[in-house]
């Protein structure tokens, strides 16, 4: 199967981003792409950067007016769509929600991301209520789908509830960048340690991976940070964690790719993780800390 990733660099205009994501997808159906994967927040900036109540203005509902623009597209070209969406569920009441759209636009299923970082530069929890519909895959006309939320990338537990409820592929629209002041040095081991734990889960599930970030430098609008310069290098890779494709750290992308959804199968044929795990003797996972 033809995967394509959308790697984009958002501006404030959110009528222009998701026109340009839309823009994109064409591309990718033409290129032959069957599932399409559109980074976190896609239609604006990253906001998390400051805490400001304004903020939440742009919150929709879903389905909503991006939904309804992404159901569209899905249905014209005949793809599945993956895209991130800034969920208002209630006033007061907010997700970071995932929705994938089928071939036919149909809302196939939404994901709320569920673990939510609270961080310099990465105020979510201002924003996010943790997600309550657990970890629970999306099926459609291309396979079912174990669509998690960048946060959610660095937890192995997430990744394996999604294998074990039969997830076909993992999929992790994101938001993550380097701060500028960082030396070189700190900033590699950075990124390089962002794409190391994807494609452990890969490794670890037996399943390929699809992790598709943004790019560009967006400005702290309080002036207290230095800013976010993403850094793309989207990517998909194997079940033995081999890359598949990978974007550059600072370009714009629609990147196809070919998936052997099948080979899935054989890896876990020669490297069985599930059948030899220890499920009689993993309590102390459900305990925050084992003192």
């Amino acid at each position: 199967m033809k995967i394509a990733l959308v790697q984009q660099a958002n501006t404030a205009d959110r009528e222009a981003n998701l026109a340009r994501s839309l823009k994109a997808i064409g591309e990718a159906a033409t290129a032959g792409a069957r599932l399409v994967v559109l980074q976190e927040l896609h239609t604006g900036l990253y906001f998390c950067q400051t805490e400001d109540t304004e903020v939440f203005d742009q919150a929709e509902p879903i389905p909503g007016p991006s939904t309804q623009a992404l159901s569209e597209a899905a249905a014209k070209h005949g793809v599945v769509i993956v895209g991130s969406l800034f969920e208002r569920r209630a006033a007061g009441l907010y997700h970071n929600t995932a929705v994938v759209l089928d071939t036919d636009g149909r809302l196939a299923g939404t994901y709320r991301k569920m673990h939510i970082p609270d961080d310099p530069g990465y105020y979510e929890k201002f924003y996010f209520t943790p997600g309550d519909l657990g970890f629970e895959p999306v099926d459609t006309s291309v396979g079912r789908l174990g669509v998690l939320v960048c946060w959610d990338q660095w937890f192995p537990e997430a990744a394996r509830l999604m294998a074990l409820a039969g997830a076909e592929l993992l999929i992790y629209p994101t938001a993550i960048g380097w701060n500028p002041q960082d030396p070189e040095d700190e900033q590699a081991r950075q990124r390089e340690a962002w794409i190391t734990i994807q494609r452990a889960h890969a490794v670890a599930n037996g399943l390929p991976v699809v992790s598709v970030n943004r790019t560009g430098f967006e400005a702290d609008p309080s002036g207290v940070t230095a800013g976010s310069r993403f850094w793309g290098s989207s990517f998909v890779c194997g079940p033995q964690g081999e890359f598949l494709a990978q974007a550059p750290t600072d370009q714009e992308t629609v990147l196809v790719t070919e998936v052997d959804m099948a080979r899935a199968e054989q890896v876990r044929r020669i490297w069985p993780y599930l059948r030899d795990r220890r499920i009689d003797a993993y309590q102390d996972l459900l305990r925050r800390y084992r003192d």
